[in-house]
């Protein structure tokens, strides 16, 4: 497997609404090898999700896992999942504020309020058909590589610009201790 290049903010690729898959176009050597390095690439960078836009493929899919991730040590475990052509719909109007940083926007984190639980549809690599309702962190990831998906940042969702900090300045002032 690979290590793909991920893009960083102010490239144009990821302000581009990803184009939906054909369903018939999952078996595709090529596609099962893209998400094969995006999940290796994920993972050499600590990720806990990573949209195939981040690595400059303007294309529905999205990987995201959670195990033992030291950027984020106190969240829930979520097991490896694929997302081809995801839609999310909230099940409640319930939201939470939180911490977020990404691949694509480094050395930074700032607190955006999601959907505390949400309704996830999507194609899984196989292609077979996904309908769950995801909450808390695992909701959170879902929704931050979904924007991404739809050409957003975490930075167009927070309500409240004064918690965007360093990752040096998160770690010595906010970080859970």
């Amino acid at each position: 497997m690979s290590i793909l290049k991920v893009a960083r903010l102010g490239n144009p690729v990821l302000r581009r609404v990803a184009e939906n898959l054909p369903p018939d176009q999952l078996s595709s050597p090529l596609l099962q090898k893209l998400i094969d390095d995006m999940i290796d690439t994920m993972r050499e960078y600590d990720g806990v999700g990573l949209a195939a836009v981040q690595v400059h493929e303007p294309k529905q899919v999205a990987v995201l896992e959670v195990a033992d991730n030291p950027r984020y040590p106190q969240k829930a475990r979520v097991p490896l999942s694929v997302l081809i052509n995801p839609k999310i719909t909230p099940v409640s109007e319930e939201m939470e504020e939180d911490w977020e940083g990404c691949l694509s926007v480094t050395e930074l984190r700032g607190k955006v309020p999601r959907y505390k639980s949400i309704r996830v549809q999507a194609l899984a690599r196989d292609g077979k058909e996904l309908d769950f309702v995801a909450s808390g962190f695992h909701a959170r990831v879902i929704q931050h590589e979904w924007d991404h998906l739809n050409g957003k940042v975490f930075l167009d969702r927070m309500s409240d610009l004064s918690t965007l900090t360093h990752l040096q300045e998160f770690a010595r002032y906010w970080a859970e201790k």
